[in-house]
């Protein structure tokens, strides 16, 4: 086979002080990185804490321009299916086509804002990736223009046209270990006042991902109401 895959898992754990350490989820993940230079990239995320629940299966491919094609998402919240859909860009408008017992059959087509920087997929390893699509340098500051399936922090409703712009920061190199090992790292930091178009202000997120082409997810946490904090565990490639 011509293309490569790297695979991986992360652990989702609580810092908040009655549950300092606990788990409250997990993700895997796998990158397939095709000779021609697009990426798909699979996750699957299940959220414990807090209820209700969340399930979350992604199928997410960029082409070779690092531009988003196509998003396909499954969501379960609290065991009960919350509904599936697809989104595609084809570089000047979003389709998104999806189904959930809330919303019934729902098709939308609305012109895309340029440039687009990606679709939010809510699964921890595309936040990432997300990063690794623009040059940095260090200290510097950008505004993300995405489309989302969901508003929602947790992605916890049925797949529908969003449009959230959250501002995002480099903050330099760093060597970090974590228990799948120890990598050169850059170290991001993502904020939001509440104007991005998510649900709500969305506390400081701190994140490493790895100092190259792969840039995959190594640790990272939310503060504020949140209190989470994410780590790989697994990884192989």
């Amino acid at each position: 086979m011509k293309h490569r895959v790297i695979e991986g898992r992360l652990e989702y754990t609580s810092r908040k002080p009655d549950m300092m350490g606990k788990v409250r989820g997990f993700e895997t993940f796998m990158f397939t990185r095709h000779s021609d230079g697009k990426v798909t990239l699979r996750a699957h995320c299940e959220i414990y804490e807090p209820e209700p629940t969340v399930m979350r299966d992604i199928i997410y491919a960029l082409d070779e321009n690092k531009q988003p094609m196509d998003l396909h998402v499954r969501l379960t919240v609290g065991d009960n299916f919350m509904g599936s859909g697809w989104l595609r860009f084809d570089g000047e408008t979003i389709e998104c086509e999806s189904y959930g017992p809330s919303i019934g059959r729902l098709s939308q087509r609305v012109v895309a804002e340029l440039p687009v920087d990606g679709f939010g997929t809510h699964p921890i390893i595309s936040d990432g990736y997300l990063l690794s699509t623009k040059e940095w340098s260090e200290g510097q500051k950008r505004k993300f223009n995405c489309y989302l399936p969901s508003p929602d922090h947790r992605g916890a409703t049925p797949p529908m046209i969003a449009q959230v712009k959250i501002d995002a920061q480099y903050l330099g190199k760093e060597e970090v270990t974590v228990r799948a090992g120890t990598f050169a790292a850059r170290k991001f930091q993502f904020s939001d006042d509440g104007a991005s178009g998510m649900a709500g202000e969305h506390p400081p997120y701190e994140l490493w991902i790895t100092d190259d082409d792969d840039a995959i997810f190594l640790k990272g946490g939310v503060g504020g109401y949140m209190m989470t904090w994410y780590e790989l565990i697994e990884l192989n490639r």
